[in-house]
């Protein structure tokens, strides 16, 4: 099945602002509520009906387009990041593989929506802390490690570190998504331009 390549760009742009807010976090100790939220959303809406409704709307992925289109554009000014986003993608192709793992995920997201629910808030601590606890428990015992760096000091706190993992597998999420819609790297080498007339689109 095809998938219009203005939906794959919306999934791309899922990885790269919550590896923006991985990143940040872990160097000042402080994210972006709004975008965390969308972030944690996006992990718990397993049936959405379509790539948009993934992430509330598809503008609720406004950060992560513009960060694309400077990626494409040749304007990118963090350099980690994109080392980042490749690695999530190769980690999704093994942990997709993973039966159990993916089973184990998936019991565990749904107590954490249930208990977003509960709360009202997808990003309150209590979630940040379970999903945290769940992504350590399993994707991140797969090959590649994902290694963030950052400030010492906050990574040295709990409730930043689990924000970390939640975010990184908020990335995994967006990830199976890219490649539910048809991408793959070869996107990159042959289809960048396509995908920034995409992305310029959708910022339109």
């Amino acid at each position: 099945m095809s998938f219009p390549i203005d939906d794959r760009v919306l999934a791309l742009a899922g990885i790269a602002q919550a590896l923006q807010q991985v990143r940040r976090i872990a160097e000042t100790g402080h994210s972006e509520n709004a975008i965390v939220r969308t972030a944690m959303d996006s992990v718990m809406r397993i049936d959405a009906s379509s790539p948009g409704a993934v992430y509330g709307s598809p503008m609720q992925v406004e950060a992560g387009l513009r960060l694309l289109r400077d990626y494409f554009r040749n304007q990118g000014k963090d350099d980690l990041l994109p080392r980042l986003a490749l690695t999530v993608m190769q980690l999704e192709r093994r942990f997709v593989r993973e039966d159990a793992t993916v089973n184990k995920v998936t019991a565990g997201i749904e107590r954490a929506a249930a208990r977003a629910q509960e709360l009202g808030d997808s990003s309150h601590p209590d979630v940040l802390s379970a999903l945290g606890s769940l992504y350590a428990d399993t994707i991140s015992q797969l090959k590649p490690k994902i290694m963030v760096q950052g400030n010492p000091h906050y990574l040295g706190q709990a409730a930043v570190v689990s924000e970390i993992r939640a975010l990184l597998l908020a990335a995994v999420r967006s990830a199976v998504l890219w490649r539910q819609l048809g991408g793959s790297y070869l996107d990159f080498l042959f289809s960048r331009k396509t995908m920034l007339e995409a992305i310029e689109r959708r910022l339109r």
